[in-house]
C-alpha cells in the first residue's frame, strides 16, 4: 500500500464517520447502519497493517484520524443514550 493509498482510505474513513454522524442526528438508523457496513469495509485494509508515513502525509493521517475520532464521538453522543432507552423498554417488557 503506498503512501497515497494509505491517505485515501483515511480520507474515505474521515467521509464515511462524517456522514454517519450526521445520520445519526437525523436519528436515520437505516442509513446508519449501512454506512457502518461500509466503515468497516475501508477499515479492514487498515486491519492488515500499513506502511509508516512521514512528513507531511503522516500530518494528514494523524489530522484524520482525530477527525475520525471526533466523528465516532459525535455518533456515540446520540447512539449511547438511544441504546440505554432501549434497553430499558426492553427491560420493562
Amino acid at each position: 500500500m503506498t503512501s497515497n493509498e494509505v491517505l485515501s482510505m483515511y480520507e474515505n474513513l474521515a467521509g464515511l464517520t462524517s456522514r454517519m454522524s450526521a445520520v445519526a442526528q437525523d436519528g436515520d438508523w437505516t442509513s446508519l447502519t449501512s454506512l457502518e457496513k461500509q466503515c468497516a469495509t475501508q477499515a479492514a485494509a487498515a486491519a492488515t497493517g500499513v506502511p509508516a508515513l512521514s512528513g507531511a502525509p503522516r500530518l494528514r493521517k494523524i489530522d484524520l484520524l482525530k477527525q475520525i475520532m471526533a466523528n465516532d464521538r459525535a455518533i456515540r453522543e446520540v447512539t449511547e443514550p438511544w441504546m440505554s432507552q432501549l434497553e430499558e423498554a426492553m427491560a420493562a417488557h
